[in-house]
């Protein structure tokens, strides 16, 4: 049975950590967001056609999106754990009557709660410079939660993984990053050239994008069901990694 308790403070401690930091939290998606659409949405967008019968502004909101989400959530997570391994507080947890259970559930939760913040303020951010509309609300909500759920637990086994700094920063710096842009955030696959819209294929982070944009738009470069299962499986993956070190205590009590 879940202890409910233990799991309301892990998530409470969580979300007071990124609101004591929400300045910088808030902020620098903000401005980030901005200087993509002032780049990419005004200057550049202009001259683009619509893709898929969307204009280029709204077109590259869900792969923005994405972007930052994927970053964000990565980071927030991964030193969210590191930093009790780096000061040694990691042992409070682990001699608590807390189950691998209600740690998972409080880190995530408070990375969903983060994340559906930030998506919100990014949106909010993107109606000032595009107008655009979102098809499948609910069905975007839904995806949104799950992409958190999943690199919240990546992020998780990072800072596990990392025993300094650069260790933390380097999966999501040299990446992650690319990958998502590269993943088609700013273009669709199939502007590509052969082969490279096949090679394209070969990225994971293009069908979280693509899922996302048909949640918006109704339209994607691929298959919905095929984004939502690599998603669930990358979900499954890191719970079952993330079982399997605190089972064994790898890099815990180390």
């Amino acid at each position: 049975m879940i202890a409910w308790r233990s799991t309301w403070s892990i998530y409470t401690r969580e979300l007071m950590r990124f609101l004591r930091t929400a300045f910088q939290s808030v902020l620098a998606p903000v401005l980030t967001t901005s200087l993509y659409f002032i780049v990419f949405g005004a200057a550049i967008g202009g001259r683009m056609p619509d893709l898929g019968g969307v204009d280029y502004g709204a077109f590259i909101i869900p792969g923005l999106l994405m972007l930052t989400l994927l970053g964000e959530t990565t980071s927030n997570s991964s030193f969210g754990i590191y930093m009790p391994r780096f000061t040694g507080t990691i042992y409070e947890l682990l001699s608590a009557p807390v189950g691998v259970a209600e740690t998972l559930l409080g880190f995530v939760g408070a990375a969903i709660t983060k994340s559906l913040i930030l998506a919100a303020i990014i949106l909010v951010t993107a109606r000032l410079f595009v107008d655009y509309t979102i098809v499948h609300p609910f069905l975007a909500l839904i995806y949104i939660m799950l992409v958190a759920a999943a690199f919240s637990l990546f992020g998780f086994i990072l800072g596990i993984w990392a025993d300094n700094f650069e260790k933390l920063g380097i999966i999501p710096l040299l990446f992650l990053t690319p990958l998502t842009f590269l993943g088609g955030t700013f273009y669709s696959i199939d502007m590509l050239p052969k082969p490279w819209d096949t090679i394209a294929l070969a990225n994971p982070i293009v069908y979280l994008v693509s899922g996302l944009r048909w949640t918006f738009y109704g339209s994607s470069d691929v298959n919905i069901w095929i984004s939502f299962g690599i998603t669930l499986a990358f979900l499954a993956i890191c719970v079952g990694v993330i079982t399997f070190i605190f089972r064994t205590g790898w890099r815990l009590r180390s």
